[in-house]
């Protein structure tokens, strides 16, 4: 089958599962809320990440999303009728993977608009921040959604890769970060999340931590496409 046929049902799929559209509604509404209400209280010495802290909690959506945008060919043999449709794994992982990154892509770059928008004013943000916070937004989110379709695809489960990234998104990071430093900084949501902010210090600046979370991100899908070729459906 052609790829963008391929692509195309797998958006289809995408597209028809309520849990999945609500996933990146809530990307949207769970970023901008909490940003509005961290911007009215904007740090002056990080303004741009004060606007956009509401994405350490929407990057959880955007996770759940690609975890079961993946995992969901795992229950019930669909991942076994997939193939039989499409025998080239490799050619099935990679559209199943592009089906997950733009609309996350998309809703990113809404969400970053949207928050900008709303607290950009209150916080002072210059014009060239906005951008910033919103390229970064979109990409941040992007690509944390592809780590978890990688993993998702490692470990068949979306119950198992959430239990894993959300711990680790919402705790683990925090309080490791807080101990140490260092190699903390390259970890996938630091290093990506310095693109959201004014003057991230450290070796690595907005758009070399975003290439850092890409390695992780890129990792993870080599993983799962090794997964799904070697493993029996």
């Amino acid at each position: 089958m052609p790829f963008v046929p391929l692509l195309h049902a797998e958006w289809i799929k995408i597209r028809t599962l309520r849990s999945l559209l609500g996933a990146l509604a809530a990307v949207l509404v769970v970023t901008v809320a909490f940003s509005a209400v961290t911007a009215a209280r904007a740090d002056r010495s990080d303004p741009l990440y004060s606007v956009f802290f509401g994405v350490s909690l929407g990057q959880v959506a955007a996770v759940v999303f690609g975890a079961l945008a993946v995992s969901g060919e795992y229950g019930g043999g669909a991942l076994r009728l997939t193939l039989a449709a499409v025998p080239d794994r490799t050619r099935w992982f990679a559209a199943k993977a592009v089906a997950v990154a733009l609309p996350v892509l998309a809703v990113g770059l809404l969400t970053g608009l949207a928050t900008v928008a709303v607290g950009g004013a209150t916080a002072g943000l210059t014009w060239a921040e906005g951008l910033r916070g919103v390229v970064g937004c979109a990409l941040y989110l992007t690509l944390m959604a592809l780590l978890a379709a990688g993993l998702a695809a490692v470990l068949r489960s979306g119950v198992g890769t959430l239990g894993l990234l959300i711990p680790f998104l919402l705790i683990v990071s925090f309080v490791v970060g807080d101990l140490a430093s260092g190699a903390v900084g390259y970890l996938p949501d630091r290093a990506g999340q310095l693109a959201l902010h004014s003057a991230p210090g450290g070796p690595l600046g907005p758009w070399t931590g975003l290439a850092v979370t890409a390695l992780w991100a890129g990792a993870a899908l080599g993983a799962g496409a090794w997964c799904v070729r070697r493993r029996d459906a």
